[in-house]
């Protein structure tokens, strides 16, 4: 058999490669619904470009021969210090949050799944049992509980609970079109966009399943579907903003219904980060939304390490805003974080090649902390600290610490 020369290697080196991949096979509308970002995107552009002023300083001899990047977050030991981020209404492939799962496990790592994910918590937790199951502040108090024994009879290992959301609108570079429901007016409308890519298209029909733009894990009790994204989208800003109080009494709460760890994700202030900890959470993560949220909110790599020296010996402290490599990983655990969460890296492997694509992404992130490891002359991750980094003296944003204060 010929091998076809021109064929391209669904192999990628990069996240890079994987989006400009993504880009190219992904329907306008459903890239920029990942590209995504608020206002100016003065945030989105900070998170990513505030690895690169960080810088490395390598040893030219006394390298060690093996290196770990092994840890223990949320009560799980993890294989490397990277886990997927949950994201929602993963219909960019057919297999969306159950071929991720499959990729997360495989790798030894967990899986973060939305309550605004395409596919059901009982399908997710059968492909990957280490799941997180994520969950907005919506609807009432009731109905979150519901939503909470729901995802513990599925088996998940631990909640996160993000709250940072602000509803920031108007995009400069323009929002993209995404219909309620993929029916025949939306297809007819969408068709132009769709049709000039079908590799993309030819994919869902192979599967048998149009995008899925519903939300199961939504579904009120007795229901078989959930509502529509939008119809979420709209439970959640109408529902009143929690408090600190709020935040204890969703801690409690889960604490009674299944007793595994609770995160806080959207931690941007060293305040914040301390009445978290009064609050009763195991976990934070240091996140601005990936950029989705206030726009002008410093990149997470600048506010991590305050943060981490503020609360680090009391929880486990996490990040998320930006990560593209396995270096930035580094860069990250050396300012505090015991481990980083990805969003849109994997999202565009899934693009570019479906499971094997968030895999694949995966891998990169391995070899670039195993390389960052080998130059730095380290055996593990646990040996990083700020010192194993060049962090330019105007580059750490205390948020939240009175004038005159340190951490």
């Amino acid at each position: 058999m010929k091998l076809n020369p021109w064929k391209q290697n669904p192999w990628f080196e990069s996240v890079a490669v994987a989006q400009a991949r993504a880009k190219k096979r992904l329907p306008q509308p459903v890239y920029g619904a990942l590209l995504a970002g608020s206002e100016r995107g003065q945030t989105i552009a900070d998170n990513e470009a505030a690895f690169r002023e960080l810088g490395f300083a390598p040893v030219v001899a006394g390298h060690q021969a093996e290196r770990s990047m092994a840890t223990r977050v949320m009560g799980q030991d993890i294989s490397l210090p990277v886990i997927i981020s949950p994201t929602g209404v993963q219909a960019v492939d057919p297999e969306g949050e159950v071929g991720v799962a499959r990729a997360a496990a495989s790798r030894g790592t967990l899986m973060g799944l939305s309550n605004f994910a395409s596919k059901s918590v009982e399908d997710v937790v059968a492909a990957a049992p280490n799941t997180l199951f994520q969950m907005y502040w919506t609807g009432d108090r009731d109905v979150m509980i519901q939503r909470m024994l729901r995802a513990h009879a599925a088996g998940v290992v631990g909640l996160i609970a993000t709250l940072d959301w602000s509803f920031s609108m108007g995009r400069d570079w323009g929002s993209p079109e995404i219909p309620e429901k993929v029916d025949l007016a939306a297809a007819i409308k969408l068709a132009p966009a769709v049709i000039t890519k079908p590799s993309w298209l030819w994919r869902f029909v192979k599967s048998g399943h149009i995008p899925d733009l519903t939300a199961p894990n939504l579904a009120a009790a007795g229901e078989k579907t959930g509502p529509t994204f939008f119809g979420a989208y709209y439970e959640w800003m109408t529902t009143t903003p929690p408090t600190w109080e709020d935040v204890a009494w969703m801690r409690e709460q889960w604490q009674q219904i299944s007793g595994t760890p609770f995160m806080l994700k959207g931690v941007c202030r060293v305040d914040d980060a301390r009445r978290s900890v009064d609050a009763g959470v195991d976990a934070i993560s240091v996140s601005n939304h990936g950029g989705n949220n206030l726009d002008g909110t410093p990149a997470t790599i600048r506010v991590l390490n305050p943060i981490a020296n503020a609360v680090g010996d009391q929880i486990d402290v996490l990040m998320d805003g930006g990560v593209r490599r396995g270096s930035d990983v580094v860069k990250a655990v050396a300012l505090g974080a015991k481990a980083v969460m990805i969003g849109r890296a994997y999202l565009w492997g899934m693009a570019a090649n479906g499971e094997i694509g968030v895999g694949n992404v995966l891998d990169i992130m391995r070899s670039g902390i195993d390389s960052a490891l080998l130059g730095l002359g380290l055996s593990s991750i646990h040996e990083l600290s700020p010192d194993s980094i060049l962090v330019p003296d105007d580059f750490i944003r205390a948020l939240g610490v009175p004038a005159g204060q340190t951490v």
